[in-house]
């Protein structure tokens, strides 16, 4: 099977992207990150793809004209790269259908909340005024609508009482570093069905941890 060539659009730290890369190595995802696009000057994520000696593109999105200019250049880049998956990092703007007709059911993205509870920012102090009892990340597909897409895998965080939402914030991240690469390495086996908002997994077993949806019975 070919190596997984995967793109990640970043605007900040860029911690789930190192925790995609050295997921990569050390568990021996057959994928690889081929570019990093990110639209700020300066973000940290850019020095620690250079770092890494992996391509960085870095598109200011404030220089074009609206969004589909704006992901037209990004999707030229992606194509450019050959890239087969994209996963959105922290990446702080909208797509459109401009970027995802041209990868369909091939962007991803990770939330920090169990959608379709909490969508948009800040979603952990979204939960912690809420006084929810569990919480946690998201991995979905992106569609037009923000943080709408169907659903790939989630991880649960319980909530303690009272929790401040700097500390949901640390342990949910602690589960993204975890669940964004074991969703890479399901693209990476060929195991993921989309059949509208259904997604499904191939092989997909229970788990304390990680929920994925099992495969449906054959038709």
């Amino acid at each position: 099977m070919e190596t997984l060539r995967v793109g990640v659009l970043a605007s900040g730290t860029g911690s789930n992207f190192t925790a995609i890369d050295d997921a990569i190595g050390r568990e021996n995802i057959n994928a690889e990150i081929v570019v990093v696009v990110c639209n700020r000057v300066g973000a940290p994520v850019i020095g620690k793809a250079t770092h890494r000696k992996i391509p960085v593109e870095i598109l200011e999105h404030r220089l074009y004209k609206d969004r589909a200019a704006f992901d037209q250049a990004v999707a030229g880049v992606l194509q450019a790269h050959r890239v087969s998956l994209v996963a959105l990092a922290g990446f702080d703007r909208l797509v459109t259908n401009v970027l995802l007709d041209r990868f369909a059911d091939r962007v991803i993205n990770i939330h920090p909340a169990l959608l379709p509870a909490f969508p948009g920012t800040d979603a952990q102090a979204q939960a912690a005024e809420y006084g929810v009892a569990i919480t946690g990340a998201t991995v979905h597909l992106v569609d037009e609508k923000l943080d709408h897409g169907p659903i790939i895998a989630q991880a649960a965080v319980p909530v303690q009482p009272g929790e401040s939402a700097e500390t949901i914030r640390a342990r949910i991240l602690e589960q993204e570093h975890k669940l964004y690469p074991s969703v890479i390495r399901l693209f990476a086996e060929d195991r993921v069905r989309v059949r509208g908002r259904m997604v499904t997994v191939d092989g997909a077993e229970p788990s304390s941890d990680v929920l994925f949806s099992p495969p449906l019975a054959a038709d």
